[in-house]
């Protein structure tokens, strides 16, 4: 039923954000120019040309790596935990008073409903800071070992889901454990990372702490590969993940991988179906779906799945598609053309293999990379769509009997990154969670995060934990896991 009430365009304005000409790296406190072929960054809104941004070669991540090196062992190692805890606390109180501006560039750069940036992104960034500076001259008393050491130079390579937040989520650990930094950003969405430039000047971190380092896939490998950086910290696919642990492999680096997922979101015939659908929604449509640990597979319990689906669709059909800066907008634009195709592939390839494709009424924007909110049913586990991680707003539909059978074809994949559990029995929640190989379980809602809580996966969605103490364990010499 359509609703007799439309919507007025409320669009945030971008007036607060200054976009430079063209940007370079971020080296030893300065911004240089890189000896890389320079590229573009565009609005994948509306295919606008933002800006243009240098590339760094190897050249250059030998002396960002050569500064934090320098930082490392002159300033940053010997300072006191309390005061190293200091420039956590500035940067956090920094992030906030500049929120607006860092949420509008985000969702200029990356595609994301401003709502999802202003509201979600920038305020867990900021918190992870906050979080990280308390932990700064406590990690001697966190049951770490007995003499938990930085390890020194960490080489992180962060994608473009979740620019600023995945920024946050490396970098402030790093930092807190007397790390110096040399960030690598994914190169559709580079600009919030040399934002963040801007704020460790004004907060006059020292020189050389963190540096970051702009380019496509040669200069993540760059730096992956580097024969002076002590910690590689990557996220994204798992086909990357792959090669950086060969590159890795027989060398002297820690290493935290979080890669890809194929979630499996479970609702049984008990749950509250009006409570399951929002998290339904929340699970797969939220940052149009480029989350690692998006629910892309929905198990409903056989009894109820017309229900669920009815219900599913009537809740779909609400979302409004659209511009990113419109407060209004739900769902956003793909984040670039080459992801938008992938999306096209799978779905175009679930139909083929007999699942039956769904997709609201909803008028797409004539300009920028869009992709409609999609659920497909009569999905098998063998269909691609099941197995494949889309990263995109594609929910594939399976149905189960059993507690058991659940269990059985959540854990039927290769990924082992997240779940979620809709029942109103504790019981049940406490023992199906205990039997899902993945590794964060939600319960009666879905992609709900904290700095407090550790966050990573199982088989080929990667190992270690990132946040809550557990994170701290992989940038420390003789941490205790």
């Amino acid at each position: 039923m359509s609703s007799p009430f439309q919507y007025a365009p409320a669009p945030e304005s971008r007036s607060i954000v200054d976009i430079a000409p063209s940007y370079g790296l971020f080296i030893d406190g300065e911004f240089v120019d890189g000896t890389g072929e320079p590229f573009k960054t565009v609005n994948p809104a509306t295919e606008e040309v933002l800006t243009e941004i240098s590339a760094g070669s190897a050249a250059d991540v030998d002396r960002a790596v050569a500064a934090a090196r320098r930082a490392f062992t002159r300033v940053w190692g010997p300072m006191r935990p309390a005061d190293r805890g200091k420039y956590l606390f500035r940067i956090a109180r920094i992030l906030q008073e500049r929120a607006r501006e860092f949420a509008v560039l985000e969702s200029l750069d990356n595609g994301k409903p401003i709502r999802e940036s202003r509201d979600v992104d920038i305020p867990l960034a900021a918190a992870h800071f906050f979080y990280h500076a308390g932990w700064a001259d406590k990690l001697d008393f966190a049951g770490l070992g007995a003499n938990p050491r930085p390890l020194g130079v960490a080489g992180q390579v962060i994608p473009w889901n979740f620019p600023m937040l995945m920024l946050a989520w490396k970098v402030a650990p790093a930092l807190a454990t007397g790390n110096t930094v040399v960030l690598k950003p994914a190169e559709t969405t580079p600009l919030t990372a040399l934002l963040f430039a801007e704020v460790c000047r004004q907060a006059d971190l020292p020189p050389g702490v963190v540096n970051i380092v702009t380019g496509a896939g040669e200069t993540g490998r760059a730096v992956v590969e580097h024969g002076d950086v002590d910690k590689v910290a990557f996220t994204g696919s798992t086909e990357v993940g792959r090669s950086i642990a060969r590159a890795v492999a027989g060398t002297r680096k820690s290493l935290t991988l979080e890669l890809g997922g194929k979630a499996a979101n479970i609702v049984f015939d008990d749950a509250p179906i009006d409570q399951a659908v929002e998290g339904i929604v929340q699970g797969i449509f939220f940052n149009q779906g480029h989350v690692c640990c998006a629910g892309s597979r929905l198990l409903v319990q056989e009894n109820i799945h017309d229900e669920v689906i009815a219900s599913l669709q009537r809740r779909i059909g609400t979302l409004r598609v659209g511009d990113p800066l419109d407060k209004n907008t739900d769902i956003g634009a793909i984040n670039s053309h080459l992801q938008l195709e992938r999306i096209r592939e799978l779905a175009d390839a679930g139909e083929a293999e007999g699942a039956h494709r769904w997709q609201p009424a909803c008028e797409l924007p004539d300009r920028g990379y869009w992709f409609p909110p999609t659920v497909f049913t009569d999905v098998s586990p063998a269909h691609r769509i099941a197995r494949e991680e889309v990263f995109g707003p594609v929910l594939s539909v399976l149905t189960f009997r059993t507690p058991d059978e659940a269990v059985a074809k959540a854990n039927n994949t290769t990924f082992g990154l997240s779940a979620g559990i809709w029942t109103e029995k504790g019981s049940r929640i406490l023992k199906i969670a205990n039997q899902l190989r993945a590794g964060v379980v939600w319960a009666n809602t879905f992609n709900k995060f904290d700095p407090t809580s550790p966050f990573g996966g199982y088989k080929q969605s990667g190992y270690g934990r990132e946040g809550g103490r557990h994170g701290l364990t992989g940038y420390l010499k003789g941490a205790a896991q």
